[in-house]
């Protein structure tokens, strides 16, 4: 049997590259309001997740987090910096994984420009907790999957599938180039 992409009425594969990849990634990360941020990738042993939100996609496409100097997370970036972000921003659109290189510093100017007030949970000490530091993750590869026309189009297109026997998704996948 074909594959479900092999099924499909409407081409549902598009890659973007460049300031079209780096706004789609800012989109799919902003609809996230969280993430699993895995460190400590080892081929064929568990890895490390927990859940982060994201403070900022810029104009490169790089990915800024704030994070805890003395966190294991932060150890195991120092040990090896690649990282795998997943996210997803709704039921059934907005997924977006993006493996890459994370690097810690702890630049001052860059922890105002992140912060936010909510941040207070975890830095008891406000923005100038001595122990916030900044997690840059620089995409090496990115994969998204999302809707082509919102997720009323896609529930009626579903809808219409299960009535009509055809596959009518209307999905929209690819790679990221930033």
């Amino acid at each position: 049997m074909d594959s479900i992409n092999q099924q499909q009425a409407e081409d549902n594969f598009k890659s973007l590259e460049g300031q079209e990849a780096v706004a789609k990634l800012k989109e799919l990360v902003e609809k996230a309001e969280t993430c699993f941020f895995c460190s400590d990738i080892k081929t064929g042993l568990p890895f490390s997740t927990r859940p982060m939100a994201a403070q900022k996609v810029d104009e490169e496409g790089n990915i800024w987090f704030l994070s805890s100097n003395d966190s294991n997370k932060n150890a195991e970036i120092n040990a090896d910096p690649f990282v795998q972000l997943l996210f997803q921003g709704r039921k059934h659109s907005a997924f977006l994984s993006v493996y890459g290189i994370s690097e810690i510093s702890e630049d001052r100017t860059k922890i105002d420009e992140l912060w936010d007030p909510i941040m207070k949970t975890w830095f008891q000490g406000g923005k100038d907790d001595p122990r916030i530091s900044i997690l840059k993750v620089i995409p090496h590869q990115s994969y998204y999957w999302d809707t082509k026309h919102g997720e009323a189009v896609s529930f009626l297109k579903m809808a219409a599938s299960v009535v009509s026997g055809k596959t009518m998704d209307d999905s929209i996948e690819g790679n990221l180039e930033v």
